[in-house]
């Protein structure tokens, strides 16, 4: 159940980078997470994160359709999503903001990168 403290949505289906992203952010934040685009609009929509990180290539819904159908969404269109790849080339950077992402970090990726991300994007105190 989500408490009183910020919430950060990761959606990766690699477990190994959903873990090392909790911790890094574990401490701070209330930390839900996903296995795949379907299961991030579910989550999106139960839970309402403050911002979620997601991958861009998952299994079932990848990132940017589950990024398009969240910003879509009149109950989930104010969250800030960034995405969370190891592809970095200009054309997925673009298409990730065609679809609605406010923020793009490729892999890897440290604990100030993705704090950076959160601080500029949701009005959290530091």
């Amino acid at each position: 159940m989500i408490s009183n403290q910020y919430s950060v949505l990761i959606v990766d289906d690699e477990k190994s980078i959903r873990q090392v992203v909790s911790r890094m952010l574990g401490d701070k934040y209330t930390v839900i997470e996903a296995i795949d685009g379907d299961m991030a609009l579910d989550m999106a929509h139960r839970y309402k994160p403050d911002i979620i990180l997601m991958d861009i290539m998952m299994s079932k819904v990848d990132g940017y359709i589950a990024c398009s159908k969240i910003k879509n969404d009149q109950a989930t269109k104010h969250i800030p999503i960034v995405m969370i790849t190891a592809v970095g080339q200009g054309l997925n950077r673009k298409l990730a903001y065609a679809m609605g992402a406010e923020g793009y970090i490729t892999k890897p990726f440290t604990q100030q990168d993705l704090l950076d991300e959160i601080f500029r994007l949701v009005e959290i105190p530091k």
